[in-house]
């Protein structure tokens, strides 16, 4: 499995997120999470529906007050040790931080450069700098060609570039990405996250909430995974594997196939799990497994190494969770 690398010295973070609680109508929805971010780092937020991703995002952002805890940023261009406070600070804050929410915010009826420039101009930034950087975010978001189109008339996965090249105007020192590629084709999603992985070699910060354990592999230096608003596991996605699954994993589906739940070779797997109609055996020696799976020519076996998706179940569960 890849994980991106971070520089060799680490800096100081930017970003603090420390003891965060929220509670609406007597229910706990975050519950005790903290961390933080360095220049340069991704940082994936994972959990299921109503772990309180989404609430922990709108404390970060200001949109929503905590109970209790603290978010704080600082502005790398400030001295060190210089923090900004929400919501004390929360204008200048946000002054540095660029947002791509789950659901499209863009106006439709501006064209791609006109969206730009508004929302440039809610930063209070002048014509002539709006007019120097909307070409370069049009060209880092592939859109070029569609600076005169409207919304209406792009793909999801121009939509979402254009709320990236928005969410950059003011050239943010963090950016805060809710699900951002929800919804894309494989080549959109390939391309946001060409476009996200050079933003982290240029030193931005990103907090990313996720659905999906192919995106967080390849974006996220760090892990932060929620259940049930508290934090469960925070980590590397290497170190989190090591810690929590044996290696290997081997599928076997088929007719017949969950009979060998209780089958002698079961001995070969320190844990066996069942989704559908599929058995996950997972081992730290596949060999022997798989030798005596060969008597069983009907089935389909698949080895692999253990992933983020085996993490994710394993600390959740397999269990389907309504929204909410």
């Amino acid at each position: 499995m890849h994980t991106p690398s971070l520089p060799p010295s680490a800096p100081n973070p930017v970003f603090r997120a420390e003891q965060l609680h929220k509670s609406y109508a007597g229910q706990t929805v975050v519950n005790g999470v903290s961390f933080q971010l360095a220049p340069g780092e991704c940082l994936g937020v994972l959990g299921p529906n109503g772990a309180g991703k989404t609430t922990t995002l709108r404390m970060c952002l200001g949109l929503t007050q905590p109970d209790q805890g603290q978010v704080m940023f600082h502005d790398p261009a400030t001295p060190p040790g210089s923090w900004l406070d929400m919501p004390a600070d929360a204008l200048a804050i946000k002054g540095r931080l660029g947002v791509v929410s789950q659901f499209d915010t863009l106006d439709p009826d501006f064209s791609c450069a006109e969206n730009l420039r508004v929302y440039g101009r809610y930063f209070g930034l002048s014509n002539a700098v709006l007019s120097e950087r909307i070409p370069r975010l049009l060209e880092f978001a592939a859109l070029t060609h569609k600076a005169q189109a409207k919304p209406g008339e792009l793909s999801g996965g121009m939509k979402r570039r254009l709320s990236l090249a928005r969410a950059l105007v003011n050239e943010p020192a963090m950016l805060l990405l809710d699900e951002p590629t929800t919804g894309l084709d494989p080549q959109a999603r390939h391309l946001m996250w060409e476009r996200l992985q050079r933003l982290l070699q240029q030193g931005t910060s990103i907090l990313l909430t996720t659905h999906f354990m192919d995106e967080a592999e390849r974006l996220c230096h760090r892990l932060l995974v929620l259940d049930h608003g508290r934090p469960i596991a925070q980590g590397t996605p290497r170190d989190l594997i090591a810690e929590h699954l044996e290696p290997d994993v081997v599928e076997v589906y088929g007719q017949g196939a969950l009979a060998l739940q209780q089958a002698p070779l079961a001995r070969h797997a320190a844990r066996v799990e069942v989704s559908g109609e599929t058995l996950f055996f997972y081992t730290a020696n596949a060999a022997p497994l798989l030798a005596e799976l060969q008597a069983h020519p009907g089935l389909r076996t698949l080895h692999r190494p253990a992933n983020l998706e085996d993490l994710f179940l394993k600390l959740t569960g397999r269990q389907i969770r309504e929204d909410g």
